[in-house]
């Protein structure tokens, strides 16, 4: 079997982190105002009466040694998050990006201290949770004719796979502002994203003003697990889509995205998804 080589990673000083924190973050606001990309906002005059795709995920879920009150917190920030974003349109050459949309969350807009990953490790953070909302987009669009334009995987595995519905690494992190998660409609047709919250789950939905012609299937192959010669362990596979034309019955298979990530849980305990 093909080894997936990653490097040992590299732990900055708080200093050197915040600074590179914010000279990308002036990076990327530049960038916005300068670069001439049309950005999708909301607009109740576009009628998307079809629906293309639908997801949900669980807002409260019980991992080992985090404290409940960040799982809490984190509904609240996602509440925030997503009102900026509901409705939105993308229209034909549009680019949808959460942060441009959400804006910088802070204490002072409501947001609260959440659950972060630093390095592997669990943190805390004002705004945190919010990558629950950056995995959901991401896996909608992979069942939608929009291009995703930057995406940015996550770096470590976390946490045991536990009711996993999904393919491992289907998720898309996010920090403010830099890494983000945009998609750009390339077709002729219009987008609307719709997000909701019940006591139980995130909501999203992707409706078209047109009805679809294609049905999207994503999928895994190559997964495996190596240890490096650090030491440590990491996860490697292949994301897909598979691509019906509903008209003709043509297929065609798309290489989504490649990921290589940290594992920092033991995989050969008891109830890990092991080596296939």
């Amino acid at each position: 079997m093909q080894q997936h080589t990653v490097e040992q990673p590299i732990e900055r000083s708080q200093l050197r982190r915040k600074l590179g924190r914010e000279f990308y973050i002036l990076k990327r606001k530049l960038k916005w105002y300068f670069s001439g990309t049309p950005y999708a906002k909301a607009d109740k005059k576009v009628d998307c009466p079809y629906v293309l795709v639908e997801h949900k995920s669980t807002l409260l879920r019980k991992l080992k040694d985090v404290d409940m009150q960040l799982q809490y917190n984190k509904v609240t920030n996602l509440k925030l998050a997503i009102a900026p974003i509901n409705g939105v349109v993308i229209k034909p050459g549009e680019t949808f990006s959460i942060w441009r949309m959400v804006g910088r969350p802070s204490a002072r807009k409501g947001y609260k201290t959440g659950m972060m990953i630093h390095n592997g490790k669990v943190a805390e953070g004002v705004g945190g949770g919010l990558c629950q909302l950056g995995n959901l987009l991401y896996w909608m669009a992979l069942h939608t004719p929009l291009t995703v334009t930057e995406r940015w995987r996550h770096s470590f595995d976390v946490f045991p796979d536990v009711n996993r519905t999904i393919p491992f690494a289907c998720g898309a992190t996010l920090a403010y502002n830099y890494i983000d998660l945009q998609l750009k409609n390339n077709t002729d047709k219009c987008f609307r994203i719709n997000l909701w919250l019940d006591e139980e789950f995130l909501h999203g939905c992707i409706r078209s003003s047109e009805e679809a012609q294609f049905d999207y299937e994503v999928y895994e192959t190559d997964h495996c697990i190596t240890q490096q010669m650090w030491g440590g362990y990491t996860r490697h596979n292949r994301i897909w889509r598979k691509i019906t034309n509903r008209v003709n019955g043509e297929t065609t298979n798309e290489l989504v995205a490649e990921n290589n990530a940290i594992m920092m849980y033991n995989p050969l305990l008891e109830g890990t998804k092991q080596q296939r």
